[in-house]
């Protein structure tokens, strides 16, 4: 029996292990695979994706359309021919339409512990400086320190390029600037674009101001120890209990701290979505601040992303002062896809569509209850003191709609960067993953168009903060939090009588 047990166990591991390697991330896919992908991929975005042509024209998409279809007629790796989905979707100017890898390439990325671009580099117009380096020998390019070229190549030249293959909504620029900005992800789209190097050549310009060249080797995360001294926190993190390890979660999501002398509360929130406890976490903190009279209160949402909007809404009616709506539209294109076997919840998607939405003169499916329904402020526990709240590139979709329904209030005060969710609308609501059935990359579906102020200037940007705080050199430098900086100096001068000067 043992014998049995133990040919059992080999067996296994062995298939495990097998499995495991037989994955070839070198695989190049035939032009007639990567054709049929890409005819559902452009097939379903044309009947189902309802900004297909908000922001680019149709004779425009086209275009893009046929210089992919050239791309794919020879063979491709899946990370060749995920760059051509991308470079067609960034020119829908969607932010909820994006494109990732399979599902096991993804599984293969997540162990194989590969080299990478050893800098995470901070972005706004004009100016590259780096955030951190991974190689910590190097004493050269330090935080704070600007770049001014990688291998050659200008900055502003490697920025305009990686940007034809980030999506965003509408003409949004803030949002693919934070979105490089954000840890790694420079370093990915890098590689992916210009390919990675043992080495590379960076122009700086030194505290003086005069520009140096340095060689910057390529970070080997199996050669480093900072690698292993990264993995020490996450083995103490399993060693938490199951509660633990979820009160942990649930703080780095969503956290309210108070300065009980200051009479000042803040309130971080990374995300609206759903499994958070978030409108238990929001009763609670507003009958707290409430009880304890909190005249300052500082919601800070540049790292949220978005997610449910019944979320959103929630928090939306402890600060509103008056009725107001999600959406003066709201609708999809289609109700069902000749492609369901390839998306996603297709089946309660289509279930949804048909039941929930109204087919109007405009051809379209209205869901009427978000385009009629008005939400009234929230009585008890109504927060009437001075709320800041701080917004950046990464604040998106619902984290939108929250700070549309509130901005224009006199005790309410948008500090920060544009938003990176677009301030007349998106796509989203329902956003199923469709998977193309030969390499296995799937893409992001945006099922309804959502306008929240028809009203609102068509430009394609976002929300505009009421006091603009942008990056400087000298801040990335020190390392100072100077959007939380400057909140604190409103409210020092609140509380001095000094007026505060706000702009749109």
């Amino acid at each position: 029996m043992r014998t049995v047990l133990f040919s059992f166990l080999i067996i296994l591991f062995a298939s495990c292990y097998t499995g495991k390697n037989s994955f070839n991330p070198s695989k190049k896919y035939s032009p007639q695979e990567l054709q049929k992908d890409y005819s559902i991929f452009r097939d379903i975005l044309e009947e189902s994706h309802p900004g297909l042509y908000w922001y680019t024209s149709k004779d425009s998409m086209n275009y893009f359309f046929q210089q992919g279809a050239e791309q794919v007629k020879d063979s491709l790796t899946q990370p060749e021919f995920r760059n051509v989905l991308a470079y067609i979707l960034s020119k829908i100017d969607c932010g909820h339409t994006s494109v990732r890898l399979s599902k096991k390439y993804d599984r293969y990325l997540d162990t194989a512990r590969l080299k990478i671009f050893p800098l995470s580099i901070k972005f706004w117009p004009d100016t590259a400086v780096v955030a951190s380096n991974l190689i910590r020998k190097d004493s050269i390019l330090k935080r704070g320190t600007v770049i001014q070229k990688i291998n050659g190549q200008p900055i502003e030249t490697i920025i305009d390029s990686l940007f034809q293959f980030l999506s965003a909504d509408g003409y949004n620029l803030t949002h693919k600037y934070q979105t490089l900005s954000n840890r790694g992800t420079f370093g990915q789209i890098y590689s992916s674009v210009f390919g990675l190097h043992d080495t590379y050549q960076v122009q700086y310009l030194d505290s003086n101001g005069i520009s140096h060249s340095t060689t910057l080797p390529v970070y080997d995360p199996r050669k480093d120890t900072m690698s292993r001294n990264l993995i020490r926190p996450l083995l103490r993190l399993q060693k938490l209990s199951r509660k633990e390890r979820k009160k942990l979660e649930l703080s780095s999501v969503r956290s309210l701290k108070v300065d009980s002398a200051g009479h000042t509360a803040f309130m971080d929130l990374n995300s609206f979505s759903r499994g958070f406890h978030l409108k238990k976490f929001f009763r609670k903190s507003f009958r707290y601040i409430r009880k304890n009279h909190i005249g300052d209160l500082v919601i800070d949402v540049r790292g949220n992303g978005g997610g449910s909007v019944t979320n959103s809404t929630f928090i939306s009616r402890y600060l509103a002062d008056h009725r107001f709506k999600i959406a003066d539209s709201l609708y999809a294109i289609s109700r069902k896809s000749h492609y369901g076997s390839y998306i996603k919840n297709n089946f309660w998607n289509h279930l949804f569509i048909k039941f929930f939405t109204h087919h109007k003169s405009d051809g379209y499916y209205h869901f009427r209850y978000f385009e009629q329904h008005y939400f009234k402020p929230k009585k008890q526990n109504h927060y009437n003191g001075t709320a800041y709240i701080i917004t950046g590139g990464n604040s998106f979709s619902a984290t939108t709609l929250f700070v549309n329904s509130v901005i224009k209030q006199n005790n309410i005060i948008v500090v920060g960067e544009e938003t990176g969710g677009g301030a007349y609308g998106n796509n989203a609501w329902l956003i199923p993953d469709v998977t193309l059935p030969e390499t296995g990359i799937k893409f992001r579906l945006p099922l309804f168009r959502l306008v929240m102020n028809k009203n609102y200037p068509k430009n394609g940007r976002g929300i505009q903060p009421e006091v603009e705080v942008v990056p400087t050199v000298k801040a990335i430098r020190g390392g100072d939090d100077y959007k939380f900086d400057k909140v604190m100096e409103l409210i020092k001068e609140k509380k001095e009588g000094t007026k505060i000067v706000t702009g749109q």
